[in-house]
Protein backbone atom coordinates (compact mmCIF):
# COMPACT_ATOMS: atom_id res chain seq x y z
CA UNK A 1 0.00 0.00 0.00
CA UNK A 2 2.67 2.54 1.00
CA UNK A 3 4.60 1.98 -2.23
CA UNK A 4 1.43 2.61 -4.25
CA UNK A 5 0.79 5.83 -2.36
CA UNK A 6 4.40 6.98 -2.67
CA UNK A 7 4.48 6.28 -6.39
CA UNK A 8 1.26 8.24 -6.92
CA UNK A 9 2.54 11.25 -4.96
CA UNK A 10 5.83 11.24 -6.89
CA UNK A 11 3.97 11.11 -10.21
CA UNK A 12 1.79 14.10 -9.25
CA UNK A 13 4.71 16.14 -7.87
CA UNK A 14 7.21 14.89 -10.46
CA UNK A 15 9.90 14.35 -7.85
CA UNK A 16 11.11 11.75 -5.35
CA UNK A 17 9.62 12.21 -1.88
CA UNK A 18 10.16 10.82 1.59
CA UNK A 19 6.96 9.44 3.06
CA UNK A 20 6.41 9.35 6.81
CA UNK A 21 3.70 8.03 9.10
CA UNK A 22 2.47 10.81 11.45
CA UNK A 23 2.43 9.88 15.14
CA UNK A 24 -1.06 11.37 15.39
CA UNK A 25 -3.20 9.52 12.85
CA UNK A 26 -5.84 12.27 12.97
CA UNK A 27 -3.36 14.43 11.02
CA UNK A 28 -3.32 11.94 8.17
CA UNK A 29 -2.19 8.47 7.20
CA UNK A 30 0.99 9.72 5.53
CA UNK A 31 3.00 12.94 5.38
CA UNK A 32 5.96 14.25 3.42
CA UNK A 33 8.44 16.97 4.44
CA UNK A 34 9.34 17.66 0.79
CA UNK A 35 8.43 21.36 1.14
CA UNK A 36 11.36 21.89 3.50
CA UNK A 37 13.86 20.52 0.98
CA UNK A 38 12.33 22.71 -1.73
CA UNK A 39 12.45 25.90 0.36
CA UNK A 40 16.07 26.75 -0.48
CA UNK A 41 15.65 25.84 -4.14
CA UNK A 42 12.45 27.89 -4.59
CA UNK A 43 13.36 30.59 -2.04
CA UNK A 44 9.93 30.39 -0.50
CA UNK A 45 8.49 29.65 2.92
CA UNK A 46 7.97 25.86 3.37
CA UNK A 47 4.39 26.46 4.55
CA UNK A 48 3.56 28.29 1.32
CA UNK A 49 5.20 25.54 -0.73
CA UNK A 50 3.25 22.89 1.16
CA UNK A 51 -0.01 24.72 0.40
CA UNK A 52 0.87 24.79 -3.31
CA UNK A 53 1.77 21.10 -3.33
CA UNK A 54 -1.39 20.06 -1.49
CA UNK A 55 -3.53 21.81 -4.11
CA UNK A 56 -2.15 19.50 -6.82
CA UNK A 57 -4.11 16.56 -5.38
CA UNK A 58 -7.62 18.03 -5.67
CA UNK A 59 -8.71 15.39 -8.21
CA UNK A 60 -6.96 12.40 -6.64
CA UNK A 61 -9.17 9.38 -5.93
CA UNK A 62 -6.57 7.86 -3.61
CA UNK A 63 -6.95 10.56 -0.97
CA UNK A 64 -9.93 11.74 1.00
CA UNK A 65 -8.02 14.89 1.87
CA UNK A 66 -4.58 16.46 1.34
CA UNK A 67 -3.70 19.37 3.61
CA UNK A 68 -0.65 21.43 4.47
CA UNK A 69 0.22 21.42 8.18
CA UNK A 70 3.23 23.45 9.39
CA UNK A 71 5.17 22.83 6.20
CA UNK A 72 4.27 19.15 5.89
CA UNK A 73 1.87 17.82 3.27
CA UNK A 74 -0.46 15.36 4.98
CA UNK A 75 -2.51 12.72 3.17
CA UNK A 76 -5.65 10.94 4.40
CA UNK A 77 -6.57 7.87 2.38
CA UNK A 78 -10.02 7.50 0.82
CA UNK A 79 -12.42 4.67 1.58
CA UNK A 80 -12.41 3.69 -2.10
CA UNK A 81 -8.63 3.29 -2.09
CA UNK A 82 -8.64 1.32 1.18
CA UNK A 83 -11.40 -0.91 -0.20
CA UNK A 84 -9.38 -1.63 -3.35
CA UNK A 85 -6.34 -2.52 -1.25
CA UNK A 86 -8.37 -4.89 0.93
CA UNK A 87 -10.00 -6.49 -2.10
CA UNK A 88 -6.62 -7.18 -3.67
CA UNK A 89 -5.20 -8.62 -0.45
CA UNK A 90 -8.19 -10.85 0.29
CA UNK A 91 -8.38 -12.18 -3.27
CA UNK A 92 -4.70 -13.20 -3.27
CA UNK A 93 -4.19 -14.11 0.37
CA UNK A 94 -1.04 -16.22 -0.10
CA UNK A 95 0.55 -13.35 -2.01
CA UNK A 96 -0.36 -10.59 0.43
CA UNK A 97 2.63 -8.38 1.34
CA UNK A 98 4.91 -10.54 -0.80
CA UNK A 99 7.67 -8.89 -2.75
CA UNK A 100 8.48 -9.30 -6.41
CA UNK A 101 11.48 -11.46 -7.30
CA UNK A 102 14.67 -9.53 -6.53
CA UNK A 103 17.82 -9.80 -8.57
CA UNK A 104 20.00 -10.45 -5.51
CA UNK A 105 21.47 -13.72 -4.32
CA UNK A 106 22.25 -13.86 -0.59
CA UNK A 107 24.17 -16.51 1.34
CA UNK A 108 23.04 -16.48 4.97
CA UNK A 109 25.13 -18.40 7.50
CA UNK A 110 23.93 -18.82 11.06
CA UNK A 111 24.20 -21.01 14.17
CA UNK A 112 27.36 -22.91 13.07
CA UNK A 113 27.87 -24.21 16.61
CA UNK A 114 30.65 -26.71 17.20
CA UNK A 115 29.29 -30.26 16.73
CA UNK A 116 30.43 -31.27 20.21
CA UNK A 117 27.11 -31.24 22.06
CA UNK A 118 23.43 -30.27 21.91
CA UNK A 119 22.55 -26.64 21.26
CA UNK A 120 22.16 -24.41 24.30
CA UNK A 121 19.80 -21.49 24.76
CA UNK A 122 22.38 -18.99 23.46
CA UNK A 123 22.58 -20.85 20.15
CA UNK A 124 18.79 -20.69 19.92
CA UNK A 125 18.76 -16.92 19.65
CA UNK A 126 21.01 -16.90 16.60
CA UNK A 127 19.03 -19.79 15.13
CA UNK A 128 15.68 -18.01 15.49
CA UNK A 129 17.01 -14.67 14.25
CA UNK A 130 18.73 -16.28 11.27
CA UNK A 131 15.73 -18.38 10.32
CA UNK A 132 13.34 -15.43 10.59
CA UNK A 133 15.66 -13.28 8.46
CA UNK A 134 15.80 -16.14 5.94
CA UNK A 135 12.02 -16.58 5.83
CA UNK A 136 11.29 -12.85 5.54
CA UNK A 137 13.91 -12.44 2.81
CA UNK A 138 12.50 -15.35 0.81
CA UNK A 139 8.97 -14.01 1.24
CA UNK A 140 10.04 -10.62 -0.09
CA UNK A 141 11.51 -12.19 -3.22
CA UNK A 142 15.22 -12.43 -2.43
CA UNK A 143 17.15 -15.51 -3.51
CA UNK A 144 18.40 -16.53 -0.06
CA UNK A 145 20.38 -19.69 0.75
CA UNK A 146 20.77 -20.75 4.39
CA UNK A 147 23.96 -22.45 5.51
CA UNK A 148 25.43 -24.11 8.59
CA UNK A 149 29.23 -24.19 8.88
CA UNK A 150 30.21 -27.39 10.68
CA UNK A 151 33.35 -26.77 12.77
CA UNK A 152 34.55 -30.36 12.57
CA UNK A 153 38.29 -29.70 12.59
CA UNK A 154 40.75 -28.79 15.30
CA UNK A 155 41.23 -29.42 18.99
CA UNK A 156 37.53 -29.60 19.83
CA UNK A 157 37.24 -32.85 17.86
CA UNK A 158 40.08 -34.41 19.87
CA UNK A 159 38.43 -33.18 23.06
CA UNK A 160 35.14 -34.71 21.93
CA UNK A 161 36.82 -38.11 21.47
CA UNK A 162 38.42 -37.87 24.93
CA UNK A 163 35.12 -36.85 26.53
CA UNK A 164 33.28 -39.72 24.84
CA UNK A 165 35.95 -42.18 25.97
CA UNK A 166 35.77 -40.99 29.57
CA UNK A 167 31.96 -41.13 29.63
CA UNK A 168 32.07 -44.70 28.31
CA UNK A 169 34.65 -45.83 30.88
CA UNK A 170 32.77 -44.28 33.80
CA UNK A 171 29.18 -45.17 32.93
CA UNK A 172 29.50 -48.28 30.75
CA UNK A 173 32.80 -49.95 31.72
CA UNK A 174 32.33 -48.79 35.34
CA UNK A 175 35.93 -47.70 35.64
CA UNK A 176 37.25 -44.89 37.79
CA UNK A 177 38.35 -42.02 35.60
CA UNK A 178 40.06 -38.72 36.15
CA UNK A 179 38.55 -35.94 34.11
CA UNK A 180 40.75 -33.19 32.65
CA UNK A 181 39.96 -29.58 33.53
CA UNK A 182 38.26 -28.95 30.20
CA UNK A 183 35.99 -31.58 28.65
CA UNK A 184 32.48 -32.01 27.31
CA UNK A 185 29.84 -33.51 29.56
CA UNK A 186 26.20 -34.49 29.49
CA UNK A 187 23.94 -37.50 29.09
CA UNK A 188 24.20 -37.27 25.30
CA UNK A 189 27.77 -38.63 25.54
CA UNK A 190 26.57 -41.71 27.44
CA UNK A 191 23.96 -42.33 24.75
CA UNK A 192 26.58 -42.02 22.01
CA UNK A 193 28.98 -44.25 23.92
CA UNK A 194 26.28 -46.93 24.13
CA UNK A 195 25.84 -46.76 20.35
CA UNK A 196 29.60 -47.17 19.97
CA UNK A 197 29.49 -50.31 22.09
CA UNK A 198 26.72 -51.73 19.91
CA UNK A 199 28.72 -51.05 16.74
CA UNK A 200 32.34 -51.62 17.77
CA UNK A 201 32.25 -53.46 21.09
CA UNK A 202 33.55 -52.27 24.47
CA UNK A 203 37.22 -52.72 23.57
CA UNK A 204 37.08 -49.74 21.24
CA UNK A 205 37.46 -47.43 24.24
CA UNK A 206 40.83 -48.92 25.14
CA UNK A 207 42.24 -48.67 21.61
CA UNK A 208 44.03 -45.29 21.05
CA UNK A 209 44.18 -45.97 17.30
CA UNK A 210 40.39 -45.63 17.20
CA UNK A 211 40.27 -42.12 18.71
CA UNK A 212 39.87 -40.35 15.36
CA UNK A 213 37.17 -42.79 14.28
CA UNK A 214 35.35 -42.27 17.58
CA UNK A 215 35.55 -38.49 17.16
CA UNK A 216 34.05 -38.74 13.67
CA UNK A 217 31.28 -41.03 14.89
CA UNK A 218 30.52 -38.75 17.85
CA UNK A 219 30.47 -35.69 15.60
CA UNK A 220 27.95 -37.30 13.26
CA UNK A 221 25.76 -38.32 16.19
CA UNK A 222 25.89 -34.84 17.69
CA UNK A 223 24.94 -33.36 14.32
CA UNK A 224 21.86 -35.60 14.35
CA UNK A 225 20.94 -34.16 17.75
CA UNK A 226 21.53 -30.60 16.52
CA UNK A 227 19.43 -31.13 13.39
CA UNK A 228 16.58 -32.58 15.44
CA UNK A 229 16.72 -29.70 17.92
CA UNK A 230 16.66 -27.27 14.99
CA UNK A 231 13.73 -29.05 13.39
CA UNK A 232 11.79 -28.93 16.68
CA UNK A 233 12.35 -25.17 16.64
CA UNK A 234 11.19 -24.97 13.02
CA UNK A 235 14.68 -24.32 11.62
CA UNK A 236 16.34 -26.09 8.71
CA UNK A 237 19.26 -25.35 6.37
CA UNK A 238 19.81 -25.57 2.64
CA UNK A 239 23.51 -26.39 3.05
CA UNK A 240 25.85 -27.91 5.62
CA UNK A 241 29.53 -27.16 4.92
CA UNK A 242 32.28 -29.13 6.68
CA UNK A 243 35.29 -27.14 7.86
CA UNK A 244 37.41 -30.29 7.68
CA UNK A 245 36.56 -30.83 4.02
CA UNK A 246 37.74 -27.32 3.14
CA UNK A 247 41.27 -27.74 4.50
CA UNK A 248 42.34 -29.46 1.28
CA UNK A 249 42.28 -25.92 -0.17
CA UNK A 250 44.49 -24.36 2.51
CA UNK A 251 47.79 -24.59 0.68
CA UNK A 252 46.40 -23.03 -2.51
CA UNK A 253 44.68 -20.31 -0.45
CA UNK A 254 47.86 -19.66 1.49
CA UNK A 255 49.84 -19.43 -1.76
CA UNK A 256 47.59 -16.57 -2.95
CA UNK A 257 48.15 -14.71 0.33
CA UNK A 258 51.92 -15.28 0.17
CA UNK A 259 52.09 -14.12 -3.44
CA UNK A 260 50.74 -10.67 -2.60
CA UNK A 261 52.74 -10.30 0.61
CA UNK A 262 49.77 -10.45 2.98
CA UNK A 263 51.35 -13.31 4.99
CA UNK A 264 54.73 -13.22 6.68
CA UNK A 265 56.67 -15.55 8.97
CA UNK A 266 57.88 -14.53 12.41
CA UNK A 267 59.18 -16.74 15.23
CA UNK A 268 58.22 -19.82 13.25
CA UNK A 269 54.57 -18.72 12.83
CA UNK A 270 52.75 -17.39 9.80
CA UNK A 271 50.88 -14.11 10.35
CA UNK A 272 48.31 -12.36 8.19
CA UNK A 273 48.73 -8.58 7.95
CA UNK A 274 45.24 -7.84 9.27
CA UNK A 275 46.42 -4.50 10.74
CA UNK A 276 46.45 -3.23 7.13
CA UNK A 277 42.65 -3.30 7.38
CA UNK A 278 42.15 -1.91 10.87
CA UNK A 279 42.80 -4.93 13.11
CA UNK A 280 44.53 -4.37 16.47
CA UNK A 281 47.34 -6.75 15.59
CA UNK A 282 48.40 -9.17 12.89
CA UNK A 283 46.97 -12.65 13.47
CA UNK A 284 48.53 -16.11 13.41
CA UNK A 285 47.22 -18.37 10.65
CA UNK A 286 49.77 -21.20 10.98
CA UNK A 287 51.26 -22.26 14.32
CA UNK A 288 54.88 -23.22 14.96
CA UNK A 289 53.94 -26.88 14.61
CA UNK A 290 52.63 -26.21 11.08
CA UNK A 291 48.96 -26.67 12.01
CA UNK A 292 46.61 -23.95 10.67
CA UNK A 293 44.64 -21.93 13.24
CA UNK A 294 40.88 -21.47 13.51
CA UNK A 295 41.31 -18.23 11.53
CA UNK A 296 42.81 -20.20 8.64
CA UNK A 297 39.61 -22.22 8.48
CA UNK A 298 37.55 -19.02 8.35
CA UNK A 299 39.74 -17.70 5.54
CA UNK A 300 39.28 -20.85 3.44
CA UNK A 301 35.54 -20.87 4.15
CA UNK A 302 35.03 -17.26 3.10
CA UNK A 303 37.06 -17.80 -0.05
CA UNK A 304 34.79 -20.74 -0.79
CA UNK A 305 31.75 -18.52 -0.19
CA UNK A 306 32.97 -15.82 -2.57
CA UNK A 307 33.90 -18.43 -5.18
CA UNK A 308 30.21 -19.42 -5.24
CA UNK A 309 29.36 -15.92 -6.55
CA UNK A 310 26.63 -14.53 -4.33
CA UNK A 311 25.75 -10.83 -4.39
CA UNK A 312 25.75 -10.55 -0.59
CA UNK A 313 26.98 -12.63 2.32
CA UNK A 314 25.45 -12.43 5.80
CA UNK A 315 26.98 -14.10 8.86
CA UNK A 316 25.21 -14.25 12.20
CA UNK A 317 27.82 -14.70 14.92
CA UNK A 318 27.77 -14.78 18.69
CA UNK A 319 28.80 -11.49 20.28
CA UNK A 320 32.03 -13.12 21.50
CA UNK A 321 33.20 -13.28 17.86
CA UNK A 322 33.23 -9.50 17.49
CA UNK A 323 37.05 -9.45 17.39
CA UNK A 324 37.09 -11.73 14.34
CA UNK A 325 35.31 -9.28 12.05
CA UNK A 326 38.27 -7.15 10.97
CA UNK A 327 40.65 -10.09 10.52
CA UNK A 328 38.19 -12.02 8.37
CA UNK A 329 37.39 -8.95 6.27
CA UNK A 330 41.13 -8.30 5.87
CA UNK A 331 41.63 -11.81 4.51
CA UNK A 332 38.71 -11.33 2.08
CA UNK A 333 40.39 -8.20 0.70
CA UNK A 334 43.78 -9.90 0.47
CA UNK A 335 42.17 -12.65 -1.61
CA UNK A 336 40.93 -10.06 -4.10
CA UNK A 337 37.30 -9.94 -2.99
CA UNK A 338 35.06 -7.09 -1.85
CA UNK A 339 34.65 -7.32 1.94
CA UNK A 340 31.80 -4.78 1.87
CA UNK A 341 29.61 -7.56 0.46
CA UNK A 342 29.94 -9.36 3.81
CA UNK A 343 27.61 -8.33 6.63
CA UNK A 344 28.32 -9.70 10.09
CA UNK A 345 25.41 -9.47 12.51
CA UNK A 346 26.01 -10.21 16.19
CA UNK A 347 23.70 -12.14 18.48
CA UNK A 348 23.94 -11.43 22.20
CA UNK A 349 23.47 -14.03 24.91
CA UNK A 350 20.23 -14.64 26.77
CA UNK A 351 19.41 -14.48 30.49
CA UNK A 352 16.67 -16.94 31.36
CA UNK A 353 14.43 -16.61 34.40
CA UNK A 354 11.71 -18.76 35.91
CA UNK A 355 9.41 -17.17 38.42
CA UNK A 356 11.74 -14.19 38.62
CA UNK A 357 14.74 -16.35 39.55
CA UNK A 358 17.63 -17.56 37.37
CA UNK A 359 16.61 -20.69 35.46
CA UNK A 360 18.14 -23.84 36.90
CA UNK A 361 20.24 -25.92 34.54
CA UNK A 362 19.18 -29.52 34.08
CA UNK A 363 21.55 -32.15 35.38
CA UNK A 364 21.50 -34.03 32.10
CA UNK A 365 22.70 -30.95 30.21
CA UNK A 366 26.13 -30.65 31.76
CA UNK A 367 26.86 -26.97 32.35
CA UNK A 368 24.40 -25.25 30.00
CA UNK A 369 20.67 -24.69 29.56
CA UNK A 370 19.64 -26.88 26.64
CA UNK A 371 17.57 -25.32 23.92
CA UNK A 372 15.52 -28.50 23.67
CA UNK A 373 14.51 -28.23 27.35
CA UNK A 374 13.04 -24.75 26.84
CA UNK A 375 11.28 -25.69 23.59
CA UNK A 376 9.72 -28.64 25.41
CA UNK A 377 8.61 -26.42 28.29
CA UNK A 378 7.12 -23.42 26.46
CA UNK A 379 6.87 -24.52 22.82
CA UNK A 380 8.70 -23.44 19.68
CA UNK A 381 6.26 -20.60 18.85
CA UNK A 382 6.75 -18.83 22.17
CA UNK A 383 10.51 -19.20 22.06
CA UNK A 384 10.72 -17.96 18.48
CA UNK A 385 8.56 -14.92 19.19
CA UNK A 386 10.22 -13.79 22.41
CA UNK A 387 13.69 -14.09 20.84
CA UNK A 388 12.59 -11.65 18.13
CA UNK A 389 11.15 -9.01 20.48
CA UNK A 390 14.54 -7.28 20.76
CA UNK A 391 17.30 -6.58 18.29
CA UNK A 392 19.70 -9.50 18.15
CA UNK A 393 22.70 -7.41 19.23
CA UNK A 394 21.07 -6.30 22.50
CA UNK A 395 20.80 -8.19 25.78
CA UNK A 396 17.65 -10.27 26.20
CA UNK A 397 16.17 -11.42 29.49
CA UNK A 398 12.83 -13.17 29.80
CA UNK A 399 10.88 -15.26 32.27
CA UNK A 400 9.57 -18.52 30.82
CA UNK A 401 6.66 -18.52 33.29
CA UNK A 402 5.25 -15.40 31.59
CA UNK A 403 5.12 -17.32 28.32
CA UNK A 404 2.78 -19.83 29.92
CA UNK A 405 0.25 -17.16 30.92
CA UNK A 406 -3.05 -16.89 29.05
CA UNK A 407 -3.22 -13.11 29.28
CA UNK A 408 -1.69 -9.93 27.84
CA UNK A 409 1.62 -10.52 29.67
CA UNK A 410 2.29 -13.29 27.16
CA UNK A 411 2.77 -11.59 23.75
CA UNK A 412 2.27 -14.80 21.75
CA UNK A 413 -1.05 -15.50 23.49
CA UNK A 414 -2.10 -11.86 23.10
CA UNK A 415 -1.54 -11.86 19.32
CA UNK A 416 -3.05 -15.30 18.77
CA UNK A 417 -6.06 -14.28 20.85
CA UNK A 418 -6.69 -11.31 18.56
CA UNK A 419 -6.65 -13.65 15.56
CA UNK A 420 -8.90 -16.20 17.29
CA UNK A 421 -11.35 -13.48 18.39
CA UNK A 422 -11.85 -12.45 14.78
CA UNK A 423 -12.55 -16.05 13.79
CA UNK A 424 -15.07 -16.35 16.62
CA UNK A 425 -16.89 -13.23 15.41
CA UNK A 426 -17.35 -14.82 12.00
CA UNK A 427 -18.72 -17.97 13.62
CA UNK A 428 -21.06 -15.95 15.83
CA UNK A 429 -22.31 -13.99 12.80
CA UNK A 430 -22.63 -17.27 10.86
CA UNK A 431 -20.82 -15.84 7.82
CA UNK A 432 -17.52 -16.58 6.07
CA UNK A 433 -14.82 -14.35 4.64
CA UNK A 434 -16.26 -15.21 1.23
CA UNK A 435 -19.61 -13.74 2.30
CA UNK A 436 -18.11 -10.37 3.22
CA UNK A 437 -15.40 -9.93 0.61
CA UNK A 438 -17.59 -7.85 -1.74
CA UNK A 439 -18.86 -5.51 0.98
CA UNK A 440 -17.94 -1.85 0.82
CA UNK A 441 -16.45 -0.14 3.86
CA UNK A 442 -18.19 3.16 3.23
CA UNK A 443 -20.12 3.16 6.51
CA UNK A 444 -17.38 2.06 8.91
CA UNK A 445 -16.34 4.33 11.76
CA UNK A 446 -12.96 6.02 12.14
CA UNK A 447 -11.63 3.37 14.53
CA UNK A 448 -12.25 0.67 11.91
CA UNK A 449 -10.69 2.80 9.21
CA UNK A 450 -7.58 3.27 11.35
CA UNK A 451 -7.51 -0.47 11.98
CA UNK A 452 -7.63 -1.43 8.32
CA UNK A 453 -4.97 1.18 7.49
CA UNK A 454 -2.68 -0.40 10.09
CA UNK A 455 -3.36 -3.89 8.75
CA UNK A 456 -2.36 -2.80 5.24
CA UNK A 457 1.07 -1.61 6.43
CA UNK A 458 2.50 -5.15 6.76
CA UNK A 459 4.40 -5.01 3.47
CA UNK A 460 6.19 -1.83 4.54
CA UNK A 461 7.02 -3.33 7.93
CA UNK A 462 8.46 -6.52 6.38
CA UNK A 463 10.65 -4.57 3.97
CA UNK A 464 11.96 -2.26 6.70
CA UNK A 465 12.63 -5.24 8.99
CA UNK A 466 14.63 -7.04 6.33
CA UNK A 467 16.50 -3.97 5.10
CA UNK A 468 17.55 -3.08 8.66
CA UNK A 469 17.99 -6.75 9.70
CA UNK A 470 15.67 -6.01 12.62
CA UNK A 471 12.95 -8.60 13.17
CA UNK A 472 11.75 -6.66 16.22
CA UNK A 473 9.92 -4.34 13.83
CA UNK A 474 7.64 -7.25 12.92
CA UNK A 475 6.95 -8.39 16.48
CA UNK A 476 6.27 -4.79 17.56
CA UNK A 477 3.92 -4.32 14.61
CA UNK A 478 1.98 -7.51 15.33
CA UNK A 479 1.64 -6.61 19.00
CA UNK A 480 0.45 -3.09 18.15
CA UNK A 481 -2.06 -4.34 15.56
CA UNK A 482 -3.38 -6.88 18.06
CA UNK A 483 -3.75 -4.18 20.71
CA UNK A 484 -5.83 -2.10 18.29
CA UNK A 485 -7.92 -5.18 17.49
CA UNK A 486 -8.64 -5.99 21.14
CA UNK A 487 -9.55 -2.35 21.81
CA UNK A 488 -11.87 -2.27 18.82
CA UNK A 489 -13.48 -5.56 19.85
CA UNK A 490 -14.09 -4.33 23.39
CA UNK A 491 -15.48 -0.92 22.39
CA UNK A 492 -17.67 -1.74 19.39
CA UNK A 493 -20.57 -4.06 18.78
CA UNK A 494 -20.32 -5.77 15.39
CA UNK A 495 -22.57 -8.82 15.05
CA UNK A 496 -26.14 -7.89 14.20
CA UNK A 497 -25.42 -4.35 12.98
CA UNK A 498 -26.54 -3.23 9.52
CA UNK A 499 -22.86 -2.62 8.82
CA UNK A 500 -21.83 -6.02 10.23
CA UNK A 501 -20.31 -7.34 7.01
CA UNK A 502 -18.39 -4.13 6.41
CA UNK A 503 -16.74 -4.43 9.81
CA UNK A 504 -16.12 -8.14 9.34
CA UNK A 505 -14.39 -7.37 6.05
CA UNK A 506 -12.08 -5.01 7.91
CA UNK A 507 -11.40 -7.67 10.53
CA UNK A 508 -10.72 -10.32 7.89
CA UNK A 509 -7.98 -8.00 6.60
CA UNK A 510 -6.60 -7.67 10.11
CA UNK A 511 -6.61 -11.46 10.55
CA UNK A 512 -4.74 -11.86 7.25
CA UNK A 513 -2.04 -9.43 8.40
CA UNK A 514 -1.62 -11.18 11.76
CA UNK A 515 -1.55 -14.60 10.12
CA UNK A 516 0.95 -13.53 7.46
CA UNK A 517 3.18 -11.68 9.92
CA UNK A 518 3.37 -14.70 12.19
CA UNK A 519 3.97 -17.03 9.25
CA UNK A 520 7.09 -15.19 8.07
CA UNK A 521 8.40 -15.47 11.64
CA UNK A 522 7.89 -19.23 11.48
CA UNK A 523 4.77 -19.25 13.69
CA UNK A 524 1.31 -20.58 12.85
CA UNK A 525 -1.59 -18.37 13.93
CA UNK A 526 -4.17 -20.11 16.10
CA UNK A 527 -7.78 -20.22 14.95
CA UNK A 528 -9.20 -21.00 18.39
CA UNK A 529 -7.91 -20.20 21.88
Amino acid sequence: MQNTVKKHIEEVLDRVVVLEKPKDITLGHFATPVAFSLAKELRKNPMMIAEDLASKFENSTIFESVVAIKGFVNFKLSNDFLTSQIDTALSLQEEFAKGETKNEKILLEFVSANPTGPLHIGHARGAVFGDALFKVGKYLGYDVTSEYYVNDAGAQMQLLAISLNLAAKEYILKEEVEYPEQFYRGDYLIDIAQKCVELYGKDVFNDPSKDEELALFAKDEVLKIIKKDMADLGVSFDNYVSEKSLYVNWESTKAVLESNGSIYNKDGKDFIRSTDHGDDSDRVVVRENGIPTYLAGDIIYHKDKYDRKYDRYINIWGADHHGYIKRVKAAIEFLGNDSSKLEILLSQMVALLQGGQPYKMSKRAGTVILMSDIVEEIGADSLRFVFLTKKSDTHLEFDIDLLKNNDSSNPVFYINYAHARINQLFKKAEVTTEDVKNSSIEAINQDAKDLVYEALLLSTVLNEAFDKRDMQKITDYLHGLSAMTHKFYNEHRIVGLDEQNQYLKVLSMVALSIRTGLKVLGINAKEVM
